[in-house]
């Protein structure tokens, strides 16, 4: 018979804390002798992972003794020390990740002795300026910011340290390396994890990634082996989630996933250097909960979010007793079992006062920290999650409201827990009802609370002085399924949601009051176009024709930017670049495993790109990041447009680095340098509106819609839902990634070494037809086969040109132009392989090549 584990940490129980996974779903942990006392298995609702590897040792999901966590992160960085030597290591920088390993990266940085800390951070942080940002594809919140206090921590040329808690498929790292050296190339750098959990195929992806960049990659752990998972893993863990899910749990303590909440505006928390939030004067503990003041030393940082010094050490290490004092004095006489809870990213100020209670003290010790990750809490000794505390966030966090957890806390017998939080958190929302305090008073007899001061860099002048509504208050971007049928993953909308409002107009009413002067195009809508049934077919036989095609330009075109900026935001303008850029993006991913960030603007023409999308995302990455994505060029007007957008913004914003050229699939006006053919042919997402384009309709700026301080507007037209094709195109294209890669790579290897400096011939051509057929307006000539699409679509044609012996590239165009009344005429020399006139000087009732208000 086993004996009962209690329900805290696994480590040490007879019980192996992976066994209920390993026996049910198959998984062996094989490898280092170790491993089974660092690592339990749990189960989380993941579409690429279900199980999760709980360390024993990291003071995350698993109480443990902080000594045994500080001395884990510290005997690494001495490692690491004794590999670089002294002159190296003297010169290092170490960098965590959030959430998990910020106290692990601190640690090694302590071990290390005199290296600078920095760990990336999930909270962004109004007037500081982000080093970069990047995603993490495989957690439950992605976006990761480096946001340190002096802008050269990271710049110097010596050994940068990278630290997470396990190293599984290396992306994460190599994502980091890849988007950090590109900015600050240097010439060593060294991973370090509890455990290498690497497959045998990511193994060597290492040392091919350190030739590829020039650079020494070294990997430094406690232990390696691998999970091997047998086929059907996924499925059968999933299903294993779903039933446990539906347990009922007692109040907050839950073996569900409850739903996340969504929706609150973002909150930032000014501060000055060396100074810090005060601690919230709101509800203050009652009954069983006492708050203990720290003293803490004033502008001294709480954690790395903005950097931590050896000098930032020496201050805490002679703070940290009598900040100790204080909370033993404020524990009860019997408190024999203590567990300090840290706070999601503030995880070495909790472990180090930790540490100094345990050495202090006669008290068992324990420590471990809350956490944004969801995970399914089963009560058995060989489960690595036993208990899970649910409660709302309580730190405004900048995605919203959500639920949080405490694992292994309940049932684990604590005679008292001291939370440990920064002011930020210190809010009503940790004092409520369901809050964090009461969660913890409903399993522990005593609760603590105790607030370090949350600090902020000072902020320059030109941020204090920014609009009312900074960039950080702007809501998060808008993603599928609730706004587009796009995967949430693929694109988030910059975008406010008109769904519910009335804009659409008859398309002849549009054109006499745009052409009147009495209306913007962006002030209202086309009625969406529905396309007949031999239309559709046309669609689809273009698709099928073209998709193998259209691989190869989004092939040539990503390998181009990744090439001259390896780790790029892309930045699609709505609508006709957001496929593109999902394309890129599958790309990227599909060639190099990246998980580039990729989001959708508005940019209007004669108004300009949606200045507030620019301030969140110059908030979230760096600008000089940002490569801004579109379909085609026809004339290139919205090319000139974005450069003279973006000017005007770093003008009015004081923000620089935004870089205006964009990339596109096809360049055919020759506007642009990056692009992934200059032929002018037939882009089957241009036949279709939004049911090509995720449901979205073309963006809408009007003065009564859209105020100073919002984005842009669109529609989602769930409606259409049926007749949606969004997926199917980008699928198609996908499916011929593999057969043209080699081609693909070889040509954009042949144009980043010829010269592609714009010759803006199309403007050319443009402004000649617009003499030669009596328009007088280059706005009413829409070159390419794109815009001519366009045109038939959404304006009142006039005429197409057609260039002599266009073949099924214009199947589609001939179609609706027949359907329109529009002749098409065929022109010798055309530049292009359509042009599409609108009607100029149009008045209703004018309509085709007899229209009553032109002639020639």
């Amino acid at each position: 018979m086993r004996r009962p584990a209690r329900r805290d940490t696994p480590a040490g129980a007879d019980t192996w804390s992976g066994t209920w996974v390993a026996e049910r779903l198959g998984v062996e942990l094989t490898g280092d002798e170790r491993l089974p006392g660092l690592l339990g298995l749990a189960l989380r609702r993941n579409p690429k992972r279900a199980h999760l590897l709980v360390s024993n040792v990291l003071g995350k999901h698993v109480p443990q003794a902080p000594s045994v966590v500080h001395g884990h992160g510290v005997e690494l960085g001495r490692r690491v020390r004794e590999l670089l030597g002294e002159e190296a290591a003297g010169r290092a920088v170490v960098l965590g990740y959030a959430e998990t390993a910020t106290g692990l990266g601190h640690s090694v940085a302590d071990g290390l002795g005199t290296a600078p800390y920095l760990h990336s951070t999930r909270r962004p942080v109004a007037g500081v300026a982000t080093a970069g940002g990047f995603e993490e594809s495989h957690s439950h919140a992605t976006s990761h910011l480096l946001l340190p206090e002096d802008p050269a921590l990271l710049a110097g040329d010596g050994p940068l340290v990278l630290v997470d808690d396990e190293f599984s498929t290396g992306n994460t790292v190599l994502n980091t390396v890849r988007a950090l050296h590109a900015r600050y190339p240097r010439g060593r750098y060294v991973v370090v994890a509890l455990v290498d959990m690497r497959s045998a195929a990511d193994a060597g992806r290492l040392e091919e990634f350190g030739r590829e960049i020039g650079a020494r990659i070294d990997l430094v752990t406690v232990a390696s082996g691998t999970v091997r998972l047998p086929d059907g893993v996924l499925e059968k863990g999933q299903a294993l989630v779903a039933e446990f899910e539906t347990a009922a749990a007692p109040s907050g303590l839950s073996a569900q996933f409850p739903a996340p909440l969504r929706g609150a505006p973002e909150v930032t928390h000014p501060g000055a250097r060396g100074t810090a939030r005060p601690a919230a004067t709101g509800p203050q503990p009652a009954g069983n909960l006492t708050r203990v003041d720290l003293r803490w030393p004033a502008g001294l940082p709480d954690g790395g979010r903005h950097g931590f010094t050896p000098a930032h050490r020496t201050r805490l290490d002679a703070a940290l007793p009598a900040m100790a004092s204080r909370i033993a004095t404020a524990l009860p006489e019997k408190a024999h079992r203590v567990l300090v809870l840290g706070f999601e990213e503030l995880m070495y100020a909790p472990l180090r006062l930790a540490a100094e209670l345990e050495r202090t003290t006669g008290a068992e010790v324990r420590y471990s920290t809350t956490t944004r990750s969801p995970v399914l809490a089963v009560d058995d000794p060989g489960y690595a999650i036993r208990t899970r505390l649910v409660f709302p966030a309580h730190d405004d966090p900048a995605d919203g409201p959500g639920e949080r957890y405490a694992y292994n806390v309940a049932g684990a017998g604590f005679d008292a827990v001291v939370a440990v939080v920064d002011s930020a958190a210190d809010t009503p929302a940790l004092h409520a009802p369901d809050g964090l305090l009461a969660r913890l008073a409903e399993h522990t007899p005593h609760v603590l609370l105790a607030v370090v001061p949350s600090y902020v860099p000072a902020v320059p002048a030109v941020v204090q002085d920014a609009p009312e509504r900074p960039a950080t208050m702007l809501p998060e971007p808008l993603r599928g399924p609730a706004f587009s049928s796009y995967a949430p993953e693929e694109v988030g909308w910059l975008l406010q949601d008109l769904s519910d409002v009335t804009l659409e107009a008859p398309t002849e009413e549009r054109e006499e009051a745009i052409q009147s002067g009495g209306a913007h195009y962006a002030e209202s809508l086309p009625v969406e176009y529905q396309p007949s049934e031999q239309y559709q077919q046309l669609f689809h036989n273009a698709l099928e024709a073209s998709a193998a095609r259209l691989a190869h330009a989004v092939g040539v075109v990503t390998e181009t930017v990744l090439t001259e900026r390896p780790r790029p935001v892309l930045v699609s303008l709505a609508r006709a670049g957001t496929p593109v850029g999902i394309l890129m993006r599958r790309w990227a991913q599909h060639r190099h495993g990246l998980d580039l960030p990729h989001y959708a603007v508005s940019i209007v023409r004669g108004r300009g790109i949606d200045a507030n999308a620019l301030r969140w995302l110059a908030a979230h990455h760096d600008p000089r990041d940002v490569v801004f994505v579109d379909g085609w060029t026809g004339k290139g007007a919205i090319t000139r447009e974005l450069a003279q957008a973006v000017e005007e913004f770093e003008k009015a914003e004081g923000v620089t680095g935004f870089d205006p050229e964009i990339a596109v699939l096809a360049d055919p006006g020759s506007c642009v340098r990056t692009y992934g053919t200059r032929e002018d042919y037939l882009i089957p997402s241009a036949c279709l509106n939004s049911t090509v384009s995720g449901l979205i309709s073309r963006t809408v700026l009007r003065a009564d819609l859209v105020g100073p301080d919002d984005y842009h507007g669109a529609k989602y037209y769930r409606e259409l839902a049926d007749a949606d094709l969004s997926v199917a195109f980008l699928d198609a294209v996908s499916a011929r990634f593999d057969e043209v890669t080699e081609a693909a790579c070889a040509e954009a290897k042949e144009l980043l070494a010829a010269d592609r400096t714009p010759t803006w011939e199309g403007w050319a051509a443009v402004e000649r037809i617009s003499e030669e057929y009596g328009i007088h307006d280059v706005n009413l000539v829409k070159p390419g086969v794109g815009e001519t699409t366009r045109v038939l679509l959404r304006r009142v044609p006039w005429k197409v040109l057609a260039r002599a012996g266009a073949g099924s590239d214009l199947d589609h165009v001939r179609l609706l132009a027949e359907q329109r009344g529009v002749p098409v005429e065929e022109v010798a020399d055309l530049p292009y392989t359509c042009v599409g006139l609108i009607h100029p000087r149009y008045t209703r009732g004018a309509t085709g090549a007899d229209g009553t208000a032109v002639s020639r």
